[in-house]
């Protein structure tokens, strides 16, 4: 008894809803005027157009080969090829700035402030270990005041 009247419902609905089809389709459009068919004035200046720039040069942000380089803090041991990666100079093994440069170098900077090369890195890696780029700064003091070191 319940399934009839549920099909008998459906049914309907589905009736409804093909008049509507119907009726939308038989409807005129509006009339409007295109926006192409209004006649463009003429451009000053020879008939060159200058275009905007967009966005505005305040609001670009520099491409990645624009700077000389991308750094991140890494705070946990860094382990690299299962082996944890220690500082030569002093042992540090955590707390790291982490610099991706232009020239697809990845430099580590501990703590103490010794720099080291890591040729098991690539800018691939710090690109899927890093966040969105949120500062730039003009020297690489201000960036590592930024990250605390």
């Amino acid at each position: 008894m319940f399934r009839r009247r549920a099909d008998r419902e459906f049914r309907d609905a589905q009736l409804a809803g093909q008049a509507m089809l119907q009726m939308h389709a038989t409807w005129q459009a509006p009339d409007f005027a295109s926006p192409a068919a209004e006649p463009a004035p003429p451009a000053q200046g020879g008939g060159i157009e200058e275009v905007p720039d967009f966005p505005p040069p305040d609001l670009r942000v520099p491409s990645r080969h624009e700077v000389e380089g991308l750094m991140m803090r890494w705070e946990q041991p860094l382990v690299i090829d299962g082996e944890v990666r220690e500082c030569p100079q002093c042992g540090a093994y955590r707390d790291w700035i982490v610099c991706s440069m232009r020239d697809d170098t990845i430099w580590l900077r501990c703590r103490a402030g010794h720099n080291t090369a890591e040729p098991r890195l690539d800018p691939a890696w710090y690109n899927r270990n890093s966040g969105p780029v949120d500062h730039f700064h003009p020297t690489l003091d201000d960036g590592l005041r930024h990250l605390g070191h």
